[in-house]
């Protein structure tokens, strides 16, 4: 998950790309060139150890004023960790 973090920060879209599972990877990666990533908070992790073949990671990355909050579902292929979907949490107003 820091390592996907890293590449929206550096806009590296071979890497998420690469890192993307391939079921659920689009055919590029769009960045918004005014949107900028300031932290990254992870609030819970689910398996995801060297015996597992998946894992969740909820976490909250800071933008500008906002913060998207995610629950992200990452599998095992190739014998690499790739992400897979993820869902975002809502916070009120």
């Amino acid at each position: 998950m820091r390592s996907r973090y890293s590449a929206f920060v550096k806009r590296d879209e071979a890497y998420l790309l690469r890192s993307w599972h391939p079921a659920t990877r689009p055919a590029t990666v769009e960045f918004d060139p005014e949107l900028r990533w300031t932290g990254l908070e992870i609030l819970r992790v689910e398996d995801g150890g060297r015996s597992d073949t998946k894992g969740v990671v909820e976490f909250r990355a800071s933008y500008g004023d906002g913060v998207m909050h995610e629950v992200s579902r990452f599998v095992k292929h190739d014998d690499a960790w790739v992400y897979v979907r993820g869902k975002t949490i809502s916070h009120p107003a």
